[in-house]
Order: structure tokens, then C-alpha cells, then sequence
């Protein structure tokens, strides 16, 4: 019996990538260094797989950045600005797409379907003249093979790749994508007769829009692809992968129907409903790679229950006709448990990270061969059981308070109009506030600190002093620079720099969570989170950021903003527990929330930022469970905060995706002032408001983007403000970035927040003249 892996972590047990490619950035190490550590680990990475016992090896699932860039690379779509003239593309362009230059903005970064990956979105046009201008995926082949481990190189699939992309800046929004398919296909048809030559006996094409609600047009494009490829993948045996959710029936009876395929994979993990399409109709002579392992979360998997699956499959398809496969990709999960040294037996008995998987996938292949390792098995059953009876994981003090929820919808009393009315009052501010999002850049000497004090080489005194010190560094520069509501830059928040740094800092302070010392997860780029595991029932045993909030609001008599992250995003941006519904854990994490958000009010915290930058990335792919989903998501963000009084002004911000399609779920927040990413995405927030979508609260879409170095001019944010002002009332426009400032040096941020200022006073003088 064969196994089979999707595709594995990138970065490292340790994230030697992250660090090479920021080395390398920063211009401290060369090229060829950081395409050593590359080498390095792939070859990890096939030997490991290797040596599990995997006979299906991916290969190019390995990037610098992002798979989808990569193909975009091979596909020669550069778009114009990066000044590529034709040849192999190479870092300079590569990376100048991914983060953008001195010069030129980098591409627009999306989520990649529902998960915490991010994804660097294609810009195409009729106009595009596609080359082979990468050979990476023939390069890993050969690399592997010369190391003796014949891998199955992995391509995303020509029609997904166009379904991902966008019409580039001054084309049509109603250009048809798929159009460019006979563009693209020779270029494929290229990269596979080179992996042909080279030896592949496979190859697989991740498909992963499949699993959209796609109409019968796009479900066509599909069928005519590979009834074009068919004769080039002649010789070949052919894998479509799919993941992420069960496909419809049509979706199904196309998959089933594409020429020249020997192969599927589905995730019937996220997928189990696809079971029955499988039972009802598989065609004969051809494999089903089924994917039973999770490679979304961090669970071990139920090997009994698994195994009870695969056993029904082999009858349907056939013994020698069923690979064991992951869910999906690995990329999602953490790299290694046997780096974890910090976390009880208990838990860590529960638990499965990527390399645990990869030996779960090949115990259970082994089982259906007839060679099932008992001991494996029943340690995994125990484990399963202690799961299951664990006093940790149940508090019935907190199933009470969230079952009592129920018969509410937990708005507040008055309307928006009437609370900011009431706010202003007691604000005074001026038209187009400006604020920042929360946080502040991350110095060395404030790592060291914070360093220290955990390695017990600092006292809590001269940490609490030290990061005072901070706090007030920050106000003072908010201060000097004009800005209109402070926020104390988060110095609190641990090193790492990254993304959920916040909802690592809240889950250590409430119960029911765990954290890991390697638990590091691709978020972008180099960018990596350490989600924390949420193993049991959630609550707050204390104040969590009042203390802090306060200090800082003694330092300044403007408008200080405590920072809170939303109980969605906690939920969206942790690996959760997979034994209650995940609206019931949200719940719970939104009374503890409650709780933080009326001790702050009493503190004196006038204004609260209740982050919800996750919101959308929980969005079920299918939009007929959108409306659930929205309901319980919003829900739990009206909890945190309605019991507050009418003159706190309730703050949300929200990033990484698109809002446009929720939109009228993001208003039944009922958020006082929502700060919302837009530029990095070519504004396309505004275009909601310009097809007459009417928002009655505060909103501040991002003025510039702080993914890239580069400093926006006085100019060109004023720019922006009057296209936001085009459909936005004066009296509801706030002026701030994009999202947190961690990851900027202070010699961007300074100018860049300068700039800001200035661009929001030339606007006010502007339209105080106009009157």
C-alpha cells in the first residue's frame, strides 16, 4: 500500500529559511548563501519523507516566497513596472514582486483560500506575453533525483492559477481570465516535457478552485485544459490534487472526467461529504489518493477511525488502486513536535506536527498492507482516550455563561449615529482623525529586554521600567508627530514580530490554551506565526492589558486606545480544538474579551481596539455556509462590547483579505470606527462604496501600505484621502495606515507617519477653505 504527502513546511524546523531570506534582504549575506540553506533543506526534507517510508515525494513544494509566485515566475507574468526584460527570472525581480522596491509597490497578498497562508495575487491582461521564464520545478526534480529520491513534481494547475488572479491595473474588471488559457497551456506543456526528459514518472497539478462553487463555464475550462495537455502528458502518470472542502457533484463528475489523469487527490478530512460521491461513482483503474490525515491542524490523528475509512475505500476502489495521503498540504501545520520541550506529556501525547504526520500516513498505508504496528496504534488510542476524559479540557462554569447567551444578539443600546455624536463631545477631535493601528517598531534593545526577563536575567522591576520607557518613547513621538489618538506600541508583545504576536500574548493569559517553543507556521514570505494550540474550555482569571493601557494614558492628555484582539481572530489564527463546534469556542473566547473590555472602561480607556483582522479568513469556501458562519462570527464580536457606555468609542481593524463581499456583515458589527486594509490592494474597499453600499461609522481605510519599505509621499496620501472622500462623508474618514508598524524600522515609520499628518492637515485646510 503507497503513501503520499501534499506538500511540507518550507521554512525549517527552526525557520533557517525565514532568517536566511532576511539576511539576505538586508543585504548581510549573498545569494549563493541563502540558496545553500535552500538546498539544505529540501534535501532534509526528501530524505526525511524518504526514510518514512513515503513512496510519493513532492517536489517543488518548496518556495522563497510563495508557490503561486513561483508560478507566475515559470509563466514568465511579470507584471510591467518591475522592469523585467525577458531571460530567467531572478531574485531581484522575484523578490521586488513579492515586497515590492525603493520604486515600485509590491503585487497585491490575498489568503489562500481559508487558511492563515497568504499568497502573492497573478496580474493579467490580454496583453501579457507569457515565457518559460523559471525552471524551477525541472531544477527540484533533478536536485532530488541526483540526491536518489525520485520525487513527483508538484505545478499549480493552469486553471486555478487563472481563477487566483486579477485583471492587472487598466483592464477590464470584467476581462475574462480563463481567456489566457491557450496562452498559458504551451508554457506548461514546456515544463512537462522537460520533467518528462528528466525522468518523472508523476506529476501532480494542485486544483485546489475546484472545491469553489464554480458555474458550468469554469467547470469547462477544467475539461478543455487537459483535453489540451492530454497528449503531452502522454507517458506520464497525472495527480489532480484537490483540498480544502467536499466538491460538488458537478465538480466531481468533472474531476473524474479530465483526460490523461491517472490520479485524485481529495481531503476528506474538510471533504467528508466527497466520500459519498466516491462510493456512488469512482471510475475503475484509477487511484484515489485519500486524504485522511489533517494537514490543517495539529491533532494525531484517529488511526482507528482512519483506518475503519480506508478500509471501506479499498473496497470501492480497489487495493493496489488507494494511495494514503494528507488532507492537503503540511505547509499549515507546524514542523516538528520533537522540538517542543515545553509542553507537558498530556497535551504533547494529543498532538501531530508535519514530520508526526508524515509517519502517521505511512503507519496506516503499512496497516493496509497488512502490517500494522499494534503498539503505534493502541498508544495512539490511549492518547485519544486521555484526550477525550481530560479534566483540562472541560470548565462548566464557562459552558454555563455561553450557554446562556442564547436569546440574545447583544447590541448595543443606542444607534452609531447617536454614539458618535456622544464620543466627539467627549473626544474632540478633529475631521479626518489620524491614529495608527497598534503597534510600534520592535527594536533590538527592546527584544533584549523582553529576552532577559524571560531567561530571569532582568528582574519584573527593571522589566516593567524598561518597557515604560518604551511607552513613553512612543507617546512622545505620537505627540510630536500630531498624531490625533494615541495607541502605546504594544512593547508588551513578544519578540517574534509577527502577525498574531497579539493573540499569542492574549492566549497566554487565558486559560485553556498551550503554546509552543517551534511551533512556527508560514504566514508570507518570511513572515511566520507560532499559532497557540486551544486544547480546553476558555476563560480570563485576570485583567490582561489594563495595566499597561493605563500607564499609558497617564503619560498623555490625547485619546489613548487600549488593544484588544477579537475573539474571532484568536479563534481563526490558533489551532482549535476539533471536539466542539468552533462557534461554541469562539463564544468563549468573546466572554473573556467581554470581560478585559469593561475592566478597561473602568480604568478611564475612553477609546478600544477590538481587533477582528481575521474575520473574513474563517469564511467557509462554500456561500452556503457563509450566512452561518457570519452570524456567530459577528455575534461574538457584539458580545466584547456591548455593555459598554455610549461615550466609549469601540474600535475594530481588519486586514489581509478582501471585505468587499461581507461588507454588509462588517456594518452589523456595529463598530464604532473600523480601520480596514486597502492599499496594498489597489483600493478595491472603495469600490464598495462606490456602488452605494452607505456606511454610517467611522471608517479608515488604509492610507499606505507597511508590508513594503518604501515611504509614501505627503502627495500621494493625500491622494488617496480624496478618493476615499469621493465616497466617503468628511465626518466619518479616519486617516491611518494599512496595519501595525512591528515590522518597520523607525526610519521608515518617522517620515512615513510625518507624511500622513501632513497629508490629513493639507486636507482639512483644503476643505475648511471650500466652505
Amino acid at each position: 500500500m503507497a503513501s503520499h504527502i501534499v506538500g511540507y513546511p518550507r521554512m525549517g524546523p527552526k525557520r533557517e529559511l525565514k532568517f536566511a531570506l532576511e539576511s539576505f534582504w538586508d543585504k548581510k549575506s549573498s545569494a549563493e548563501d541563502l540558496q545553500k540553506v535552500a538546498a539544505d533543506l529540501r534535501s532534509s526534507i526528501w530524505k526525511q519523507m524518504s526514510n518514512a517510508g513515503i513512496k510519493y515525494i513532492p517536489s517543488n513544494t518548496f518556495s522563497y516566497y510563495d508557490q503561486v509566485l513561483d508560478a507566475t515566475s515559470m509563466l514568465g507574468a511579470v507584471p510591467p513596472r518591475y522592469g523585467w526584460n525577458g531571460g530567467e527570472i531572478g531574485f531581484d525581480t522575484y523578490f521586488s514582486m513579492a515586497r515590492g522596491n525603493a520604486s515600485v509597490p509590491a503585487m497585491e497578498m490575498t489568503k489562500w483560500f481559508d487558511t492563515n497562508y497568504h499568497f502573492i495575487v497573478p496580474e493579467l491582461g490580454p496583453d501579457v506575453n507569457f515565457s518559460y521564464a523559471s525552471h524551477k520545478a525541472v531544477d527540484e526534480y533533478k536536485e532530488a533525483k541526483a540526491l536518489g529520491v525520485n520525487t513527483v513534481p508538484v505545478l499549480i494547475g493552469p486553471v486555478s492559477y487563472l481563477l487566483l488572479s486579477k485583471p492587472a491595473k487598466g483592464v477590464e474588471k470584467t476581462f475574462s481570465l480563463l481567456s489566457l488559457l491557450p496562452k498559458i497551456l504551451p508554457i506548461y506543456k514546456e515544463v512537462i516535457s522537460e520533467l518528462k526528459a528528466a525522468g518523472a514518472s508523476w506529476i501532480q497539478f494542485d486544483e485546489p478552485t475546484l472545491v469553489l462553487d464554480l458555474d458550468s463555464h469554469k467547470l469547462q475550462a477544467f475539461t478543455a485544459a487537459y483535453d489540451d495537455l492530454e497528449s503531452t502528458l502522454s507517458g506520464l502518470n497525472v495527480l489532480i490534487e484537490t483540498y480544502f472542502a467536499d466538491l460538488t457533484a458537478e465538480a466531481y463528475k468533472t474531476l473524474i472526467g479530465l483526460k490523461g489523469v491517472t490520479a485524485y487527490g481529495l481531503d476528506l478530512v474538510r471533504g467528508a461529504q466527497t466520500l459519498d460521491l466516491v462510493k456512488s461513482n469512482f471510475p475503475k483503474g484509477k487511484y484515489l489518493f485519500a486524504g485522511v490525515v489533517d494537514g490543517r491542524n495539529i491533532w494525531a490523528n484517529d488511526l482507528a477511525a482512519s483506518f475503519s475509512t480506508l478500509k471501506e475505500l479499498e473496497a470501492v476502489v480497489g487495493k493496489e488502486n488507494l494511495v494514503v495521503s494528507t488532507s492537503c498540504s503540511l505547509l499549515h501545520t507546524a514542523v516538528d513536535l520533537v522540538n517542543e520541550t515545553k509542553l507537558d506529556d498530556e497535551i504533547k501525547s494529543w498532538l501531530a506536527f508535519a514530520a508526526q504526520k508524515v509517519v502517521e500516513v505511512n503507519a496506516l498505508a503499512k496497516a493496509l498492507a497488512g502490517q500494522k504496528d499494534e503498539a503505534f496504534f493502541s498508544a495512539n488510542a490511549a492518547a485519544q482516550a486521555s484526550r477525550k476524559s481530560s479534566p483540562r479540557v472541560t470548565n462548566e462554569a464557562v459552558q454555563k455563561a455561553a450557554a446562556a447567551l442564547k436569546g440574545s444578539d447583544h447590541r448595543r443600546a443606542t444607534n452609531v449615529s447617536a454614539r458618535l455624536d456622544a464620543q466627539q463631545k467627549k473626544l474632540n477631535l478633529p475631521i479626518l482623525p489620524t491614529t495608527t493601528i497598534g503597534s510600534f517598531p520592535q527594536t533590538l534593545e527592546l527584544r533584549r529586554v523582553r529576552r532577559e526577563f524571560k531567561a530571569n536575567k532582568i528582574t519584573e522591576d527593571d522589566y516593567i521600567k524598561a518597557i515604560k520607557e518604551e511607552i513613553k518613547k512612543v507617546v512622545d513621538l505620537q505627540e510630536e508627530l500630531d498624531i490625533d489618538v494615541l495607541v502605546h506600541g504594544e512593547p508588551e508583545v513578544s519578540i517574534t514580530m509577527q502577525r498574531n504576536d497579539m493573540v499569542e500574548y492574549f492566549g497566554e493569559q487565558l486559560s485553556g490554551f498551550a503554546f509552543t517553543v517551534n511551533g512556527w507556521v508560514q504566514s508570507y514570505g518570511s513572515r511566520c506565526v507560532k499559532p497557540p494550540i486551544i486544547y480546553g474550555d476558555v476563560s480570563r482569571p485576570k485583567p490582561m492589558t489594563v495595566f499597561w493601557s493605563s500607564t499609558a494614558q497617564s503619560m498623555t492628555a490625547r485619546p489613548m486606545k487600549g488593544m484588544l484582539t477579537g475573539p474571532v481572530t484568536i479563534l481563526n489564527w490558533s489551532f482549535v480544538r476539533n471536539d466542539q463546534p468552533r462557534f461554541e469556542t469562539c463564544y468563549q473566547i468573546a466572554l473573556a474579551i467581554k470581560d478585559e473590555v469593561e475592566d478597561l472602561e473602568k480604568a478611564g480607556i475612553n477609546v478600544i481596539q477590538i481587533d477582528e483582522a481575521a474575520l473574513r479568513e474563517g469564511l467557509p469556501l462554500r456561500k452556503s455556509e457563509h450566512a452561518f458562519y457570519l452570524k456567530w462570527a459577528v455575534h461574538s464580536f457584539r458580545i466584547t462590547n456591548c455593555g459598554v457606555q455610549d461615550t466609549t468609542q469601540i474600535h475594530t481593524h481588519m486586514c489581509y483579505s478582501n471585505f468587499n463581499d461581507i461588507i454588509h456583515s462588517i456594518i452589523d458589527m456595529d463598530a464604532d470606527v473600523i480601520t480596514i486594509e486597502n492599499s496594498r490592494s489597489d483600493e478595491k474597499l472603495l469600490s464598495v462604496f462606490r456602488e452605494g453600499v452607505k456606511y454610517g461609522a467611522g471608517i479608515g481605510p488604509g492610507v499606505y501600505d507597511i508590508h513594503s519599505p518604501r515611504i509614501p509621499s505627503t502627495e500621494e496620501i493625500a491622494d488617496r484621502i480624496n478618493k476615499m472622500l469621493a465616497v466617503l462623508e468628511t465626518n466619518i474618514l479616519w486617516v491611518n495606515p494599512d496595519c501595525g508598524l512591528k515590522t518597520r524600522k523607525y526610519a521608515e515609520v518617522k517620515p512615513a507617519l510625518n507624511n500622513m499628518v501632513a497629508a490629513a492637515k493639507l486636507l482639512r485646510t483644503q476643505l475648511a477653505s471650500a466652505k
